[in-house]
């Protein structure tokens, strides 16, 4: 199931140059038909890495996307969003938003890949999560009132739903705005991703400025 479900990389990258007209819509990326919308405030571009803690592909994108994600400017807000495609999948999805609900995620998060692929450990038992969860400073108990709270499972419903409205099989993937995917087969590499992930920021942002200086247009014209 596992080899059914995960993205496999295919070919060797693109050029490393890449610009917003080399990009092929269908190929480099995905346009969504029914945009999805956003989580972050008005006037940001949401980037969301939907990731699974088990997936090897999304282990060895993580310093890739992080070197990345220290050069976005402020007007671009990173979303992490565990993929829920059931079994451990769920159960690592919780944890992350249990660890978000007790303020231990961003520390954790790269710990939790490294137990997973480093150590061999599954990390699907709620005894274990616990017990995990304890090394950054919050009690077993507190741990386990989280990983089993209606919040959090309420935030596992919402994160599928969101995955099934951008239409993803598998992961990783960045998607810009609501609106592009970007996937391994589609960039040819982990290594595109970031790279045409920020194009497609890139593209964003040019769009809404002419959109502004249209808008800015029309209310002076409006005023004459």
């Amino acid at each position: 199931m596992l080899k059914s479900v995960i993205v496999a990389l295919a070919g060797l990258g693109l050029s490393a140059a890449v610009s917003a007209q080399t990009l092929t819509e269908g190929e480099d990326y995905k346009r969504l038909e029914t945009p999805v919308q956003t989580q972050v405030d008005d006037g940001r571009i949401e980037v969301t890495e939907v990731f699974w803690f088990g997936c090897p592909h999304c282990y060895r994108l993580q310093p890739l996307v992080s070197d990345w994600y220290e050069t976005l400017p402020d007007d671009v807000a990173v979303v992490h969003m565990p993929a829920t495609m059931g079994g451990a999948w769920n159960i690592h999805a919780g944890a992350f938003y249990a660890a978000q609900e007790l303020g231990i995620e961003e520390e954790l998060h790269d710990d939790f890949f490294d137990a997973i692929h480093k150590q061999d450990r599954s990390l699907t038992d709620t005894d274990k999560l616990a017990t995990f969860f304890a090394n950054y400073g919050v009690s077993e108990e507190a741990a386990r009132e989280a990983l089993d709270s209606f919040g959090v499972k309420s935030r596992v419903n919402q994160a599928h739903a969101r995955l099934r409205n951008m239409r993803l099989k598998g992961v990783p993937a960045l998607v810009v705005d609501g609106r592009y995917v970007v996937t391994p087969q589609s960039a040819g590499s982990l290594a595109n991703m970031p790279e045409i992930a920020d194009t497609l920021v890139e593209r964003v942002r040019s769009a809404d400025s002419a959109d502004d200086s249209s808008g800015n247009a029309s209310s002076d014209n409006d005023a004459e």
